[in-house]
């Protein structure tokens, strides 16, 4: 059958995915961790293939690993997280990094129809963001190295039977890092299994780890820094565009759907104009994030390093999830009390709520993330004001061009707080542009354009607002907390290219 599969136009082979993936719609499948019967019929269907190289039996193709992603999560959100993170943190590290002695050892038995699962250990208690803070350690050890510690929070914590994880070493005054394959079975332990809000389709738990693994088990990526740490997750981040999509497309339907059927009196809910602005809320979020998607399949490339496309990739981050749960909100709204209620059976707004509610903090928390975009400009103004920057930078410039607003609010000395506000603005440009960008090159309707842009534009009027707020003195109080430093960079941002 997998044979049979990699012969398939990119079109036939979205088709079967998606017609298994139906088979877990959300508002009829078990909220529950996947059983592994389940996961083998996804297998069956090849949602891994596109991630692994042709010579280890797979698709190797950028387009079909976000098509996946795409239908997977319109079905199910949750299970749309399962298939990326076997996928891009999982597996997609292997093909790109790992020698030919550990790829032969581990990409085929992934090609096949056994269910097996591939998970990325790199966050750890106490540790949250800052991976340069994190505990579990590595030494070489003959004929390979062992390694130590505590990773949490990783989804497939308790059913990956692979492991990329992550490690330091600080012998001899320096530090290094390391990235490991490792098989659940050679120390791999769950010690305490997590109840998340949402996303029940997923396991999460703690995770000890001591292990020694052979020498070829070392991927060949940088350990002078987390220069890996950092293009590993942004080939996640950036997946979120394609899951954005499927989810916020099948949101839309569902809440028209709705509020076509409530009848409030002798006139539905969607002839009430607050409940009409509602949706188009979410409809707004649905074309940015299909246009933002339109830039993934077109522009990146999960297939290469993912490092020159930092900028966009933080702000794909932050904008479409910020925007899955804006619209979960909304339906959730619409569909009133029914809406509080999991398992409905007029909606899925409950838990497209709590499904979505979590993607502004993983893979990188928003705030930081939006700090760090603002930093990137900021380290490539070349004698510019930071709003000079953005009318120049092809990523941004077309969005000054067409809204005409007044960025100078930027052009100030910019606490943590700013930055972080800023990034937000600058995010939401980057959006405007992908908008503008993506109706050109797909004659979109613009009935469906026009009011997205005025959304994004609202959002950046919104951050121009923060900025007097905050230049009243709201945090200048005394509370005997000291403020944190300005002028210090996070350790996140590729410094080293111009672009």
């Amino acid at each position: 059958m997998t044979k049979a599969l990699l012969s398939l136009s990119t079109d036939d082979f979205i088709a079967g995915v998606e017609a298994v993936a139906s088979k877990f719609d959300s508002a009829t499948y078990p909220q529950q961790n996947l059983p592994a019967d389940d996961w083998a019929l996804l297998v069956g269907s090849g949602v891994l293939l596109p991630t692994l190289p042709k010579e280890y039996g797979g698709r190797d193709s950028h387009i079909d690993m976000c098509r996946v992603s795409e239908v997977v999560s319109e079905q199910n959100l949750a299970l749309g997280v399962h298939v990326t993170v076997n996928t891009v943190l999982g597996l997609r590290p292997i093909a790109m990094w790992a020698g030919e002695e550990a790829k032969q050892e581990m990409l085929p038995l992934f090609a096949g129809s056994d269910p097996l699962m591939a998970g990325f250990a790199a966050t750890e208690p106490g540790c949250g963001s800052a991976m340069s803070g994190m505990t579990t350690t590595f030494e070489e050890t003959d004929g390979g190295y062992r390694i130590r510690g505590r990773k949490h929070w990783q989804a497939l914590s308790y059913s990956a039977h692979w492991w990329l994880v992550s490690a330091k070493n600080e012998d001899h005054g320096r530090r290094e890092y390391g990235f490991f394959l490792v098989k659940r079975s050679e120390g791999f332990r769950t010690v305490q299994r997590y109840e998340p809000l949402g996303l029940k389709v997923v396991d999460y738990g703690v995770n000890e780890i001591d292990v020694v693994v052979p020498r070829h088990r070392r991927i060949s990526a940088d350990g002078r820094n987390l220069s890996a740490m950092v293009e590993i997750l942004m080939a996640s981040r950036a997946m979120m565009a394609a899951m954005g999509c499927g989810f916020l497309r099948r949101i839309s339907r569902e809440a028209h759907a709705y509020a076509d059927g409530r009848l409030i009196g002798r006139a539905p809910l969607s002839a009430i104009r607050f409940a009409r602005y509602r949706l188009a809320m979410i409809d707004g979020s649905y074309t940015i994030a299909e246009a933002l998607n339109h830039y993934l399949r077109t522009v990146l490339d999960l297939k290469a390093d993912m490092t020159p496309a930092f900028p966009a990739v933080q702000a794909i981050k932050t904008v479409v999830t910020e925007r899955m749960v804006s619209a979960a909100n909304h339906y959730q709204q619409l569909a009133g009390g029914e809406g509080y209620r999991c398992g409905s059976p007029t909606n899925i707004a409950g838990q497209a709520f709590l499904d979505s509610r979590v993607f502004t903090i993983f893979d990188g928390n928003n705030d930081l993330l939006s700090q760090q975009l603002t930093e990137y400009c900021l380290a490539r103004l070349e004698g510019r004001s930071l709003s000079g920057f953005l009318a120049d930078w092809p990523l941004t410039a077309p969005a000054v061009r067409t809204l005409r607003q007044d960025l100078r609010f930027l052009d100030q000395e910019l606490g943590q707080e700013h930055m972080v506000l800023a990034g937000r603005a600058i995010a939401y440009l980057f959006a405007i542009t992908q908008v503008l960008k993506w109706a050109a090159e797909t004659n979109a309707d613009s009935g469906r354009v026009l009011p997205a842009i005025e959304f994004l534009k609202t959002d950046i009027v919104g951050v121009t607002t923060e900025f007097r707020l905050l230049a009243t003195g709201i945090l200048d109080a005394d509370d005997g907390v000291p403020a944190q430093s300005n002028g210090v960079l996070s350790q996140s941002i590729p410094l080293h290219a111009r672009t």
